[in-house]
């Protein structure tokens, strides 16, 4: 089989992911299994072959960054079959690949399990918001829906900085710029720059990964832009204390203080394997009330949890309290529970309680 051929294979059978490593036949994800397809063992030449094929139908993009770097990212589509978010590399001497299934069409926030809440926040006109959580844990997915949704209800320019570029949207009410690292410009922090001269209303940045990018960032929030990004981390403290260790000591108080003023919401998610081997998001989200703005800016950000589990009323939730209801429910199992709460000892209490009442 051709690489085309073995892609709209793995589609069909409702995949996530495809790993193209030799020494094992091709193997996908489909929920948390990984499984193979045929028997046939993918050789160094025949992984070489793929890939080549593959960077064929990514526009003929040049191999070189891969070879040089031993690492490379960038998206294609195969018509009437998907699109694919690709990332190769170099692994004991031999090349490699790990691609993801990305949908041509938007996904449905419904059929995901992404609450209302969440998609609320299109209502914000300025600020920062974040969305935070592991590697794999549907935070591009999350952010595509609710670029969607300001995109189908407000009247604006929306520009997307991405690396790389997975949903591609359409202009509806708004006009959508989407830009894609390393292809339409060099990097976050000189796309961000220029992004502020190219009057926009939103600004989606695919990652802050280093403290000038974040800088840039919390000032274009600053000054009248509703700025989305994401970051690796579990929780809102955790998200908190990431974004202010990003600076040099000096500079970390002044951080606090501006993170304190911009910082609008943090959502965190993870997606947990169920009883029946599916996946459904588990959340948390914090809204900055007075409350924690003090605590940001106080240094004070062990205290942010307890601030979201007693504030349900102004629509914030508590992970823990996420992962109990899904447990309760008979979605998930008290192990996976426990192995993703934020504070074990205190889910395993609830776990194992009769007790029917949510903390």
């Amino acid at each position: 089989m051709d690489i085309r051929e073995v892609l709209t294979r793995i589609v069909e059978k409702k995949a996530s992911d495809v790993f193209l490593v030799a020494g094992r036949p091709i193997s996908f994800k489909v929920g948390t299994n990984i499984e193979t397809l045929g028997d046939e063992m993918v050789v160094p030449a025949k992984s070489l072959e793929y890939l080549t094929d593959i960077y064929k139908m990514a526009q003929g993009r040049d191999m070189d960054k891969l070879l040089q770097s031993g690492d490379d990212d960038f998206s294609f589509a195969i018509p009437d079959v998907s699109r694919f978010r690709v990332n190769t590399y170099k692994q004991r001497g031999s090349l490699a690949a790990v691609i993801r299934v990305v949908a041509f069409y938007l996904p449905d926030p419904a059929a995901l399990n992404i609450p209302e809440q969440i998609l609320e926040l299109s209502e914000k006109r300025h600020g920062l918001l974040l969305f935070t959580g592991p590697a794999g844990s549907g935070k591009t997915t999350t952010l595509a829906c609710l670029i969607d949704r300001i995109n189908s209800t407000k009247n604006g320019h929306i520009i997307t900085l991405e690396n790389p570029i997975e949903y591609l949207h359409r202009h509806k009410q708004s006009l959508i710029s989407q830009r894609e690292i390393s292809i339409d410009t060099e990097g976050y922090a000189e796309a961000l720059r220029a992004s502020l001269r190219q009057s926009p209303n939103v600004i989606l940045i695919g990652e802050l990964r280093d403290a000038e990018t974040i800088s840039i960032a919390l000032t274009a929030a600053e000054t009248g832009h509703l700025v989305i990004s994401t970051l690796h981390t579990v929780g809102a403290t955790n998200t908190v204390d990431r974004l202010v260790d990003s600076f040099p000591a000096s500079q970390q108080a002044q951080a606090r203080m501006q993170l304190s003023m911009v910082l609008q919401s943090v959502v965190s998610q993870q997606l947990i394997p169920t009883v029946d081997g599916g996946l459904i998001p588990a959340f948390q989200i914090m809204h900055c009330n007075n409350a924690i703005r003090n605590m940001v800016r106080e240094g004070r950000t062990h205290q942010i949890n307890s601030v979201i589990s007693s504030s349900a009323a102004e629509g914030m939730v508590d992970m823990d309290a996420s992962l109990l209801r899904l447990f309760r429910e008979g979605v998930i199992t008290a192990k996976e529970a426990l192995s993703h709460a934020l504070s074990p000892e205190i889910m395993a209490k609830h776990v194992n309680s009769a007790d029917k009442m949510y903390f």
